[in-house]
């Protein structure tokens, strides 16, 4: 276990040092962050990502060791796509480290969710499956398992069947409500088209990906650069004008993958605009801190938009000036969660990153500060932070 406050007179110092940042962050917009109380906190990322990995893996493991569980307090329920994300965060793990140990609960969780899920990998949603390929297209990157690629492109035949002409284009939520478009159910389609794309050279991957975002982008996103939720979630073809953190996310992703596969710098403006718009946003990330979307789904929110957020901040294409700014707002986020957002020494995450978790820690919850603190790995072994 790794012990990041080294004694109790460092302790009593960080909980001084916890009221004032707390005061200093009322209601004060990025990039104002407060007087963090870095002078007496050893932001030990890389060595607590591990801890973290091995306290989810042996608190959230089922008994049969299959997938992972809903949440730490006995629940056995199996939900799909956190598993999706369970599997990124092992593969953010095998990346950093190049440790086996990770390769290995990779590849026992891909068998996982595939028995777990009825011995098939399709099910009712499609940004469900859209994570699960985008996770067994990682893992195929990362170990060149030829089962990680097999999974990605059964899921993907069945994605694209989801692409219907309803609200004009796009790709439906869910097979059971067709008329319903979302950001969560078309924009990691155009990430994972385009990196398929990148792959393996397939021109119809790159068409689509193009059609998809040229859908999303003329629906969904607003004046600011801030994309919103859906579309005809009612039936009314109204659109839900609802922030979440992770549509923001895997817009700036599905712009950046575009510019990757065809360096048309339009989609790399497009990725800043809406990564500007998102650290500013006062709904989204008050005081510079990603904003609490409590549990179950919502839980997971923060970790995605951080995963993609990261990979923006790490493309010397970008500004450099632009790129110090999300790593500075990376950065606050990730020290906030390691030194308020972690219980110790079970090491569970607060869906609020300011505040110790209390009670039940839900799968999606843990498994997005997982996410944070690896990136956080990343970005300090890159020398962003």
């Amino acid at each position: 276990m790794t012990i990041n406050i080294k004694n109790i007179k460092k302790l009593a110092l960080l909980s001084t040092a916890a009221i004032a940042l707390t005061s200093c962050l009322k209601d004060k917009p990025f990039p104002l962050y407060g007087n963090k109380p870095s002078a007496v906190i050893n932001y030990t990322f890389a060595e607590t990502a591990d801890t973290l990995q091995d306290k989810t893996y042996s608190t959230f493991l089922s008994s049969n060791g299959n997938y992972f569980v809903a949440n730490n307090q006995g629940s056995t329920t199996f939900n799909y796509w956190p598993q999706a994300h369970t599997l990124d965060a092992l593969t953010d793990g095998f990346l950093r480290t190049k440790n086996d140990v990770y390769k290995q609960r990779m590849k026992s969780l891909l068998n996982g969710i595939y028995k777990t899920n009825g011995n098939h990998w399709e099910n009712d949603y499609y940004d469900d499956m859209e994570w699960l390929a985008l996770a067994t297209l990682r893992g195929y990157n990362a170990t060149k398992d030829a089962d990680y690629l097999n999974a990605a492109k059964i899921l993907w035949t069945d994605i694209k069947k989801g692409k219907n002409d309803n609200e004009g284009g796009g790709i439906a939520w869910r097979k059971s409500q067709p008329t319903y478009k979302n950001t969560p159910a078309n924009a990691p389609a155009i990430i994972f088209a385009a990196r398929l794309y990148q792959l393996e050279k397939n021109q119809a991957d790159l068409d689509l990906a193009k059609e998809l975002y040229t859908w999303l982008k003329g629906k969904l996103l607003d004046g600011t650069g801030i994309v919103w939720d859906g579309i005809n979630s009612k039936g009314d073809g109204q659109i839900d004008k609802n922030k979440f953190t992770y549509n923001q996310g895997v817009f700036m992703g599905a712009a950046l993958e575009l510019y990757n596969a065809t360096g048309d710098g339009a989609y790399l403006t497009d990725a800043i605009t809406n990564a500007d718009a998102t650290i500013k946003d006062l709904d989204i990330s008050p005081g510079g801190l990603l904003k609490n979307e409590g549990q179950g789904d919502g839980g997971l929110f923060k970790g995605i938009l951080v995963r993609y957020l990261t990979l923006l901040t790490l493309k010397d294409d970008v500004p450099s000036a632009k790129r110090d700014a999300y790593a500075t707002f990376l950065k606050y986020n990730a020290e906030t969660l390691f030194a308020k957002g972690i219980s110790r020494p079970d090491f569970m995450v607060s869906p609020d990153w300011k505040t110790k978790p209390s009670g039940t820690t839900d799968l999606t919850t843990q498994i997005s500060g997982v996410t944070t603190i690896e990136a956080a790995a990343t970005l300090k072994a890159a020398g962003k932070f």
